[in-house]
């Protein structure tokens, strides 16, 4: 018998190799259920007595320390029972869903969101993270790229819907993450940087309308905005790239 052989057909190897496929294995199976802490049980089309959570089941609650000595419990007990402001497009599982208010707002399709915590995300030290650059002396608009502010800001259709009062930057990525708009109503609202394009003559913006700025969500706060707030900013502004006008809604074909 060579090294390492326990039997003629058992060696250290070949367990330390029969270990591993079952700690992966186990691995899989650990990480594919935390995965489910949010968002499950899903929502079945046929019935609301049918739980869909698949296997590996939702494991059970679990209660995470926030930071300020906060905690949350996840995941959260049963189904949301928040009015969905949609009706189905078919009488078939997995039909789209067809808003019936405000698509903008109601929190369907493209424009959904998650309730995330009321309040501002914070740095290292507790300082929130995304503010606008009038509160962020250390921060600037490098020399080589275009400073938007002052500049107007059009919607899809050509029409200007404000002008460029700030940008907000996220001081613990250097990124700056929102443009500060006042719209022709006189609002200031934040527009999501991945949703603009800047140039030299202004802000392009290809998701809502330029009427449509008027109608966007902003802050409670003038210089700070809950992770909240930001999930329904994102939202108002997804839900332009298929609800802005009716032919967005359309097949292509």
């Amino acid at each position: 018998m060579t090294t390492g052989a326990i039997t003629a057909y058992i060696d250290v190897a070949q367990l330390t190799l029969y270990g591993f496929w079952i700690f992966f294995a186990g691995l899989v199976w650990y990480l594919h259920r935390e995965n489910k802490r949010e968002g499950y049980p899903l929502e079945s089309d046929r019935s609301g007595s049918i739980t869909v959570q698949g296997f590996p089941a939702v494991p059970p609650p679990k209660t995470f320390l926030l930071p300020g000595g906060k905690t949350v419990t996840v995941p959260k007990d049963g189904i949301s029972s928040d009015p969905v402001a949609a009706r189905s497009a078919g009488n078939f599982p997995g039909a789209p869903l067809v808003p019936t208010g405000n698509p903008f707002l109601d929190n369907v399709g493209p424009g959904s969101y998650t309730r995330r915590a009321d309040v501002p995300d914070v740095t290292l030290t507790g300082e929130p993270k995304i503010v606008p650059l009038r509160d962020a002396a250390d921060y600037g608009v490098a020399s080589q790229d275009p400073d938007p502010r002052g500049k107007p800001v059009w919607g899809a259709d050509g029409v200007q819907g404000g002008t460029v009062r700030d940008l907000w930057v996220d001081r613990s990525e250097a990124v700056f993450r929102y443009l500060e708009v006042t719209t022709n109503g006189g609002r200031n609202v934040l527009l999501p940087m991945n949703f603009a394009r800047v140039t030299d003559r202004g802000v392009k913006v290809a998701s809502i309308l330029g009427g449509q700025f008027d109608g966007a969500p902003a802050p409670r706060q003038p210089n700070t905005v809950t992770l909240y707030e930001e999930e329904k900013i994102s939202g108002y502004f997804g839900a332009g790239t298929l609800y802005a006008t009716p032919d967005r809604a359309e097949p292509l074909l």
